[in-house]
Parts: structure tokens; sequence; C-alpha cells
């Protein structure tokens, strides 16, 4: 199972309004041609985003500001506000067999692990900043 695009999109979306936020107006199609995407794609990650209060945007072509600032956006509140994944990152699949041992016993082996994992992944996320990020990028 993949983490869905919709992370990276939202990522590279408020990259591009942090960068270019004082400068120019950064409407959903100013954005879109950055991520190589319809504006229509933008405007649906904008919408999480502003439900989960990263940008303030302004109707019509008034453009988006980050509403909270870039050293307290973590990837781990973007992965969050546009549902990643739904659920657990790992699907286990449906119905071993009880009657193989390894059918038995294959949960109590791996789920622990993949909990652990998928909690290394989202501790990871929540020790890198939107300024993290930022200063690596030469606008």
């Amino acid at each position: 199972m993949k983490i869905t695009s919709r992370f990276t999109v939202a990522v590279h979306t408020l990259l591009v309004i942090n960068a270019f936020q004082d400068k120019v107006k950064t409407t959903s199609e100013f954005i879109a041609s950055s991520v190589n995407v319809n504006p229509v794609v933008i405007r649906r990650t904008m919408q999480s985003l502003k439900a989960a209060g990263m940008i303030d945007v302004k109707a019509g072509s008034g453009g988006a500001r980050l509403a909270r600032r870039p050293e307290d956006i973590t990837l781990f509140d973007v992965y969050s506000a546009v549902d990643s994944v739904e659920g657990d990152l790992f699907h286990f699949h449906e119905n071993p067999n009880p009657a193989c041992p390894v059918g038995r016993n294959i949960h109590a082996v791996l789920d622990v692990k993949l909990q652990e994992a998928q909690a290394a992944l989202e501790n990871r996320l929540k020790k890198t900043t939107l300024a993290d990020l930022a200063g690596q990028i030469r606008v």
C-alpha cells in the first residue's frame, strides 16, 4: 500500500505558499503550475489544509497564506490533514487460515512489528517542519 500523493502535493503546496505568499497571489492556478497538476487538485488540497488550520484562503483569486509559522507545521500535521492513509498504514490480509500454524500465528508475530513501523514513520514526520524543508529550497 502506498501513501497517497495527496501528502506530497500538500507539502509542495505549503512550500509554494511559504515561498511566494509575500510576492504574488498564491492562487490554486499559481500553485498548480509548480506542482504540475490540475488546479482542482490544489483546491481540494487547500480545503484540507485550511480545515486543519494551516492556511487561510481569500475567496475568489485572493490567494492563500500560511495561518501558522512554518516552524509550527510538521510533516505529520500535513500527513494527518490530507488523509494520506486510511486507517493503519499496513492493511493485513483477511482471514488467514487458522488450521495452518503460520496462518494461526501470523497476527501474533507481525501485528506489533507493523504497528512499531508505523509509529516510527509518524514519529519521524513529527520531527520535520515546513521550515526545515523551506530552508533547503533556493527561491
